[in-house]
């Protein structure tokens, strides 16, 4: 067993205290509570051999070594190991911890401490101790494996992934896969992926160089490529659990729920209280809409690990989205309490929108910023937060300039190209004619289940959402990321594996429009009527996980899903789709101001954001023109201002009788997982309809970037050649 291996050459030859030890080697005779042994080498082989079976033995055995030679370390470590096998993590840690800091160069120590501090719940301490691990000793596959595995309970993904590459790159003595590893820790991802790729030509079996391939494909965003690989390398190993745990995060990543539920499952009926397993079940229990059992589980894992802070902050989320406001905030306090430095968290309670933070709350966020190691995920989180902090004290300078610091830094981590939204607008308008469509009636499911609500971000469709959503023969569900997984699977058959459609949900990595996305939505035009029809029954069957009523029709509010109305019209024919608008200035500065986790990457700048606002209308505008009638839009202002006759028209647009609790749509508990959840268990309130006034001082770029859309709101401008 590795870990009798690394005992016995830790005893013999690492760099810890070797005081008393010399008295140990004279020949003196140790005995256990059961059997008589030789020399202290043997002693401590032998107790090494107990605590893979027989942990209590082990226990003793050491402490008759400690007898002969008071302070042994090696013998105290045994008794550290034994207590943690045994159960009894705290018990572990007295023994354990004032060890790694006496011994602080002995890597074994560093790497036993770490494992019983990340059982006790405390990931930051654990993951200082597997790093001085691994730094004292780089070539121990384990401690790598670890210190990724608490990196991701903690949220560090970029950390995890270079602590996986070193995982991955000390399990292999091959002098090929050694280089590739080097590569892939130093970031070198071509030379990665050629070296993996000539490797794997030759040993098409070696699962090691599968997995690394993987997470090249990975790293890259190639989701579907790094799922295959891994299905290949479970072929292979099934038993190969690192790889599976990946092969679940990848699924997930795709949002494919239900199958990395299943992988989670298997995963933890071999280790039930793997906290990173538990962690990806809770996250993904959640996208399943099965709330409830999700903080069923985030509970149980903090109260076997409470000193957890992005736990608890995922905790905090998960209550958010089932309406316990006041828990979700306490979670959240939890998060910051345990870890100061968190700005996640406090920018979780500033986008809970209806939370104002407390004097000492900015003064915390304030000296978090002066801190000369903040690295940008903290920093942008505090600079949101306190943007908010600023904004509700009706500071507007102060809060916009720390807004657009946390852009600024969001723009640099990811990169978006306006030309190439603009671009596929261009196409789609080419593509998607009266001709086009009108050579494709007939084709596609029947089913009228789906009423589809797009728009801009931040525009008023969760409100929509929530309106229909209380509605008894409707069902509110998320933003379901099938109609983008569809378009990109459309292309992925080219093999260069880039996301398509909106790359909108929360969890989704891609930009609205990807490179790869050039050949879409042309494809869509080699589409046989019998493959339109297949698609919209696959949505039918896709969505049904996320149905838990028998209500004859559901939501799909994935805002971004105005690039693929030509597609929904295609193939869902009789489905409903609702435009969501609201005014270019305060839905564009409402999407500035969001940090959101996943997606939007448009959104991090003024003019960017304004060219995504005014490419939507002219879309928006070309599907009034070659399908008129087809999309029903609300403009937000005007639902303010006359709810109920603007309920009624849109009611009547998704044929539904008229129920009274469509206007008390606040009294409905649902779950809602959008930055709008506290917003919509409110009535309808006029405050934030002209909020943006505020801002107008800062919004040059944005209103030159979006030109005549400004000017004829909510009419629309001629947009004929406007991309020519």
């Amino acid at each position: 067993m590795a870990l009798r291996r690394r005992l016995i050459d830790n005893a013999a030859g690492d760099q810890c205290d070797r005081a008393g030890t010399a008295q140990g080697r004279k020949g003196r005779l140790l005995s256990t509570a059961s059997e008589p042994v030789g020399t202290l080498d043997v002693a401590l082989a032998h107790a090494t051999r107990l605590l893979e079976t027989q942990p209590a033995l082990a226990f003793e055995q050491a402490g008759e070594i400690l007898k002969a030679v008071p302070g042994h370390p090696p013998a105290r470590l045994i008794r550290g190991i034994a207590r943690r096998l045994a159960g009894q993590t705290d018990s572990a840690l007295a023994i354990l911890e004032p060890l790694a800091r006496e011994q602080p160069r002995w890597a074994a120590a560093q790497f036993e401490c770490g494992v019983a501090l990340a059982e006790a719940g405390r990931a930051r301490d654990s993951i200082a101790a597997l790093r001085r691990a691994t730094e004292l000793k780089p070539d121990v596959p384990d401690a790598w494996r670890l210190l990724a595995d608490q990196l991701d309970a903690d949220g560090q993904r970029m950390a995890a992934d270079e602590a996986r590459a070193h995982f991955l790159k000390s399990a292999n003595r091959d002098p090929r896969l050694m280089a590739a590893g080097t590569a892939l820790v130093e970031n070198r991802i071509p030379e990665a992926e050629a070296l993996l790729r000539s490797h794997l030509r030759q040993n098409p079996t070696d699962v090691a160089a599968l997995r690394m391939l993987a997470e090249v494909a990975a790293r890259l965003r190639r989701y579907p490529d790094a799922e295959a690989l891994l299905e290949h390398c479970l072929e292979l190993a099934p038993s190969f659990d690192s790889a599976r745990h990946n092969y679940a995060v990848v699924l997930f990543r795709q949002m494919k729920t239900e199958r990395a539920l299943a992988e989670v499952e298997r995963l933890l009926a071999r280790e039930p209280r793997n906290p990173g397993y538990r962690n990806l079940q809770a996250a993904v229990l959640a996208h399943l809409g099965d709330y409830a059992e999700s903080i069923g589980v985030y509970e149980a894992v903090l109260k076997e690990f409470p000193r957890q802070p992005r736990v608890w902050m995922s905790y905090g989320h998960a209550l958010k989205t089932a309406g316990r406001t006041d828990d979700s905030i306490a979670a959240y306090r939890r998060a910051i309490e345990l870890d100061p430095g968190l700005g996640e968290s406090y920018w979780s309670l500033a986008n809970l929108k209806t939370f104002q933070f407390t004097d000492t709350d900015v003064a915390a966020i304030r000296t978090a910023l002066g801190r000369g190691d903040l690295d940008d995920d903290g920093r942008l989180h505090f600079e949101y937060a306190l943007g908010k902090a600023l904004e509700d004290r009706a500071e507007y300078a102060q809060s916009f300039a720390h807004y657009d610091a946390g852009a600024t830094i969001r723009r640099r981590l990811v990169p978006y190209s306006a030309d190439e939204t603009s671009g596929y607008v261009r196409r789609a308008k080419a593509l998607y004619t009266r001709e086009f469509f009108a050579a494709r009636a007939g084709a596609g499911a029947a089913a009228s289940d789906p009423i589809f609500v797009v728009g801009m971000p931040r525009s008023g469709s969760t409100l929509l959402e929530q309106i229909l959503a209380s509605h008894p023969l409707v069902e509110g569900t998320m933003e379901l990321p099938d109609i983008p997984r569809m378009a990109r699977d459309l292309i992925a058959p080219a093999g260069d594996g880039a996301d398509a459609g909106s790359g909108a949900h929360p969890e989704a990595d891609a930009d609205p429009i990807s490179a790869g996305e050039r050949r879409f939505p042309s494809v869509v035009g080699d589409l046989a009527h019998a493959r339109l029809r297949e698609l919209g029954e696959e949505y039918l069957a896709q969505t049904r996980v996320q149905r838990k009523t028998d209500a004859p029709y559901f939501i799909d509010k994935m805002p971004n899903n105005f690039l693929q109305v030509g597609l929904i019209h295609l193939i869902l024919p009789n489905a409903k789709i609702i435009d969501a608008r609201r005014h270019p200035l305060g839905c564009c500065l409402s999407n500035f101001k969001q940090h959101f986790a996943r997606g939007q990457s448009f959104s991090y700048s003024l003019d960017d954001v304004g060219r995504y606002y005014r490419d939507y209308v002219e879309l928006m505008a070309h599907f009034d023109a070659v399908l008129p009638g087809r999309v029903h839009r609300v403009i937000y202002e005007r639902l303010i201002d006359d709810t109920e006759a603007e309920v009624r028209r849109l009611l009547d647009y998704c044929g539904l009788p008229f129920h009274e609790r469509c206007l008390r749509f606040y009294e409905n508990e649902r779950a809602v997982r959008t930055a709008s959840s506290e917003q919509v268990r409110r009535p309808i309130y006029r405050e934030g309809v002209d909020h943006w006034r505020h801002y107008e001082p800062w919004l040059g770029p944005l209103k030159a970037a979006l030109g005549p859309v400004l000017e004829c709101y909510p009419q629309v401008p001629d947009f004929v050649d406007s991309h020519d």
